[in-house]
């Protein structure tokens, strides 16, 4: 029993020292056939989340072939995407319906 403890406690210390990794949160929103931010800075090295808001009255699909991301979004609908951890650089999206507007960057510094 006392080995069974002292093991749990252990266990219990390492947990505790252990960092927790959580994804830095970001909103990307897509209203009037135009995403904002236009240019979404993000650390590099570093896993992100990044929520995509489309306030438009029909559906988008984000697309991006430099993230490897292609999601629907309904309209007034939202999506959530994990990315990284990203090399330093810029990445480009777009709306897959409306490519010749919509479009945006993620740069990661």
């Amino acid at each position: 029993m006392l080995i069974k403890n002292t093991v749990l406690r252990a266990m219990a210390m390492v947990l505790a020292a252990a960092p927790l990794a959580h994804a830095a949160d970001y909103t990307i929103t897509l209203q009037n056939q135009q995403f904002t931010p236009a240019n979404l800075e993000v650390p590099a090295g570093e896993k992100v989340a990044i929520t995509v808001k489309n306030a438009d009255s029909r559906a988008a699909e984000f697309e991006s072939y430099d993230l490897n991301r292609e999601k629907i979004i309904s309209a007034g609908g939202q999506i959530k995407i994990f990315v990284g951890p990203l090399d330093a650089g810029t990445y480009r999206y777009f709306d897959e319906f409306n490519a010749d507007k919509a479009k945006g960057t993620i740069t990661a510094k």
